[in-house]
């Protein structure tokens, strides 16, 4: 009686491992072999968003920074 039940333990746990295995293979081609579904979920949940260009800062041009540099220096030489 143990060795039937013990048989059908090890079938139920075979067919949890392939199910286990075998949705994230089907659901990653189903998502990714049409590319109207994949377009689709990348509008959903966009992973990165930027904002517009004219609202954000540029940073200064590199002889502005030199410049900024040379003022901070300048301070901590005459604390100094």
């Amino acid at each position: 009686m143990s060795s039937s039940l013990g048989t059908s333990k090890g079938i139920l746990e075979i067919v949890k491992f392939g199910v286990y295995v075998a949705v994230p293979i089907v659901l990653t081609y189903a998502a990714v072999t049409k590319s109207e579904t994949l377009q689709k979920l990348m509008e959903i949940k966009p992973y990165v968003v930027y904002p517009p260009e004219s609202e954000t800062q540029r940073p200064p041009p590199p002889e502005e920074l030199r410049e900024i540099a040379r003022e901070i220096a300048r301070k901590n030489n005459q604390r100094s």
